[in-house]
C-alpha cells in the first residue's frame, strides 16, 4: 500500500537584501502603528515579517534605529510632496491649498504612518525631536521664501508665517482624523486652506500699517 509523500515545512522565501529591508520596514510600521514604540518589540516585528530575529538584526541594530529609519522615510516622503507643491503650483493661493491638502492626504493614508510622528510615544526622544524640528524648519523656510518673494516681508517674519501655516495644517488635519463624523478630505482641506489664505493674502506686497 503506497503512502503519500510527506511535504517539507514551508520556508520563508529568500529575498534580495534591499527587498527584505523594505519588507521589514513595512511590517515594522504596522507594529508601531498598532502598539506604539514602547509596547512594540523586535519579536513582534520579526513575527509580523515571518522572519527570525537574527534576520531582523542583520538589517537593523535595534528597535530605536528601526523606528528612526521609518520616521526618516515618511518625513522624507511628506517633505517631497510639500516641496513639489511649492515648486509646481503657479500661484500662492494654489501653494497654500496644495500644502494643506498634502497634510490631509498624509494623515488619511491607509498605512497611518502619521502615527509615527504624533502618537508613537516618542515625544521626548532627542533623536525624534531633532528630526521633527529639522523637518519643520526646512519646510517653514521653503514657505518663507515664497512669502518673502511675494510680499517683501523680511525673512524672519516670513519664516514665522511659514511655521504658522504648517502648524495650522497639522492641527486641523489631526483633528479631522479623530472625528467620528467628518467632512470628506477635499472639503476639509479646502476649508482650512481658505482660512489660511485669507490670513496670508492679507500681507501686502509693500509695507503698510494696519
Amino acid at each position: 500500500m503506497s503512502t503519500a509523500p510527506v511535504s517539507e515545512p514551508t520556508r520563508a522565501k529568500r529575498l534580495p537584501r534591499e527587498k527584505r529591508r523594505l519588507q521589514l520596514l513595512e511590517c515594522a510600521l504596522q507594529v508601531f502603528v498598532a502598539k506604539g514604540f514602547h509596547a512594540a518589540s523586535m519579536d513582534d516585528i520579526a513575527e509580523a515579517a515571518a522572519v527570525s530575529k537574527p534576520v531582523l538584526y542583520q538589517h537593523f541594530p535595534g528597535k530605536h534605529e528601526l523606528f528612526l529609519d521609518l520616521l526618516d522615510t515618511h518625513l522624507g516622503q511628506l517633505q517631497h510632496e510639500l516641496t513639489t507643491v511649492l515648486a509646481e503650483e503657479e500661484t500662492n493661493k494654489g501653494r497654500v491649498s496644495g500644502t494643506i491638502t498634502a497634510f490631509y492626504e498624509f494623515i488619511a493614508r491607509k498605512d497611518e504612518a502619521y502615527r509615527l510622528i504624533f502618537s508613537s510615544g516618542m515625544d521626548n526622544d532627542d533623536d525624534v525631536t531633532e528630526r521633527l524640528e529639522r523637518f519643520h524648519d526646512d519646510m517653514a523656510g521653503a514657505i518663507a521664501e515664497v512669502i518673502a518673494d511675494d510680499t517683501g516681508q523680511p525673512m524672519a517674519e516670513a519664516t514665522m508665517l511659514g511655521h504658522g501655516l504648517l502648524g495650522m495644517a497639522t492641527a486641523a488635519a489631526r483633528h479631522w482624523s479623530m472625528l467620528s463624523e467628518r467632512p470628506d478630505l477635499e472639503t476639509s482641506a479646502q476649508l482650512t486652506a481658505r482660512l489660511a489664505w485669507r490670513g496670508i493674502s492679507g500681507f501686502p506686497k509693500e509695507s503698510e500699517s494696519w
